[in-house]
């Protein structure tokens, strides 16, 4: 049995990708197999792409971390899961196809009342999020919480959660579209092309600062990051958008007793995932099955057209997640 994927015949610019035809996989004793229907696109899929993040040794080499559909079979150690039994995953490559692999510890059910598209949208984000805001950094209720790029997938979900669980939250973006968005979901918006990020969070804090800093950004915010945080703040690197090098002065790390860490999901161990999962369950999936939490959808694209998917993402004019459609061949993107 042969099923479709997405393939990468040559590494670089999008044009390297196509529709390819390979074997259904098979299920290890502690995985799902699922029916792929929706499959979310990320910048982990961006540079692993561009040949600059390779799939671990173990992982599935084709792109894809996140997905929603039916279990078609199971691991003989699975207890929890059933065929025809709908899931999103976090899956550790393999998205792209019409079928991938799941580790069943990763996979999640889906909130009530959800589409495909929706559900794809939430497990690569959602464990991100959590994983460095919540398990690292331990962000808590009452605090304030700055985000660079608020208006990605990643930032919309943080806004959300934080915002469901308490916390003041404060984003960057670099558009006035994105900056609305942003103050829709109830944070505060600082448009850095035209606004000093850290005088207005110094603003917006009365002085005081924010006691955490979600950065994918990188570069000279590592610096900038540093004064822009209370004492006892705690930052976390996510991604490196505009650079992992910089010259910085870290006094102000000492002189503020400053926390400054990062994590790539990838990585992580399966127990680590499997954690992150089982906390995500207990503390948000009852948010998004009442609909606090909604995730935003940018925009969704045909499986075959996941060339224009990815070149919508370099693009930077997304809002929200961009998601690849394997249930229907029509794309609904703006």
């Amino acid at each position: 049995m042969v099923m479709r994927y997405i393939a990468v015949t040559a590494t670089g610019d999008a044009s390297g990708m196509q529709l390819g035809q390979m074997a259904i996989p098979e299920p290890g004793p502690d995985d799902l197999l699922v029916r792929v229907l929706a499959a979310g696109v990320n910048r982990p899929d961006i540079l692993q792409r561009q040949g600059l993040y390779p799939a671990p040794d173990d992982a599935s080499p084709v792109l894809g971390l996140e997905v929603a559909g039916e279990v078609v079979a199971c691991g003989k150690h699975v207890s929890r899961w059933q065929v025809g039994d709908k899931v999103c995953a976090l899956v550790n490559g393999g998205g792209y196809a019409d079928y991938a692999l799941a580790p069943a510890a990763q996979c999640l059910p889906i909130p009530a009342g959800y589409s495909w598209v929706q559900a794809a949208a939430l497990p690569e984000t959602f464990f991100t999020v959590w994983h460095n805001l919540f398990q690292r950094v331990q962000l808590q209720s009452g605090e304030r919480l700055l985000i660079h790029g608020g208006a990605s997938g990643i930032g919309v979900a943080a806004i959300q959660i934080a915002r469901a669980l308490g916390v003041e939250v404060m984003a960057t973006a670099g558009s006035v579209a994105k900056c609305a968005a942003i103050t829709q979901l109830g944070a505060h918006a600082i448009h850095y092309r035209d606004q000093d990020f850290v005088a207005e969070v110094k603003r917006l804090t009365q002085g005081q600062g924010a006691n955490v800093i979600l950065d994918m950004v990188g570069a000279d915010y590592i610096q900038r990051n540093f004064s822009a945080a209370a004492k006892e703040g705690r930052i976390v690197n996510i991604a490196f958008l505009n650079g992992s090098k910089a010259n910085v002065d870290f006094m102000p790390l000492m002189l503020k007793r400053l926390t400054l860490t990062g994590s790539t999901l990838r990585a992580q161990s399966a127990a680590v995932k499997a954690g992150i999962a089982r906390e995500l369950e207990a503390n948000i999936w009852p948010l998004l099955d009442n609909k606090t939490i909604t995730p935003l959808i940018d925009s969704v694209f045909a499986f075959g057209d996941v060339v224009a998917a990815h070149r919508h993402m370099e693009s930077n004019q997304h809002i929200g997640k961009i998601i690849l459609d394997l249930a229907t061949n029509e794309s609904s993107n703006k």
